[in-house]
């Protein structure tokens, strides 16, 4: 009895520890609210958005694969390094805590699409995305892989604390 109490904790601990960027997908909606799933409106006049959207069209229900970096499957910061690298030809850090060390900080009511977003799920910053304009942002979500959301939508809504710009 004693090796299978210790078993459940052992594996608490590893589904905790590999956490990161994750969501509770059966909250949050599948695909895009937006038929035809359009680009929002607030992108036409950014450059740097209309190229990252490009990357999003390409690898659009791409699944979700902790550590994942490629077509294969992303996880969400896998995702935002591989979009800023092969829209705007940018390297950024590799991981959720790295982003959020660097790059400018960005006040709330300044954010532009292009600019990179953390959520705080269970506790902590652990899952970002790039915001896109309106209320839309692009990510890797655990449930649905690479797929835009409503930053007001039902799980995501309070969830926003900052978000970094990387020029």
């Amino acid at each position: 009895m004693f090796d299978s109490f210790r078993h459940i904790i052992i594996l608490a601990f590893i589904t905790l520890a590999l956490g990161g960027c994750a969501s509770t997908g059966h909250l949050q909606q599948a695909r895009s609210d937006h038929p035809g799933h359009l680009p929002p409106a607030a992108i036409e006049g950014s450059d740097k958005a209309q190229k990252l959207w490009q990357v999003f069209e390409r690898y659009q229900g791409t699944p979700y694969e902790y550590g994942g970096t490629s077509a294969d499957g992303f996880d969400c910061s896998g995702f935002i390094v591989v979009a800023y690298q092969e829209g705007l030809g940018k390297h950024l850090p590799r991981t959720t805590s790295q982003m959020l060390a660097g790059g400018e900080v960005v006040q709330p009511g300044q954010i532009e699409p292009g600019d990179v977003v953390f959520f705080r799920i269970e506790g902590k910053e652990q899952h970002a995305g790039i915001y896109m304009g309106g209320d839309r942002f692009i990510h890797a979500s655990t449930s649905a892989g690479v797929t835009q959301s409503s930053i007001r939508g039902y799980y995501w809504s309070g969830r926003l604390t900052q978000a970094r710009r990387f020029d």
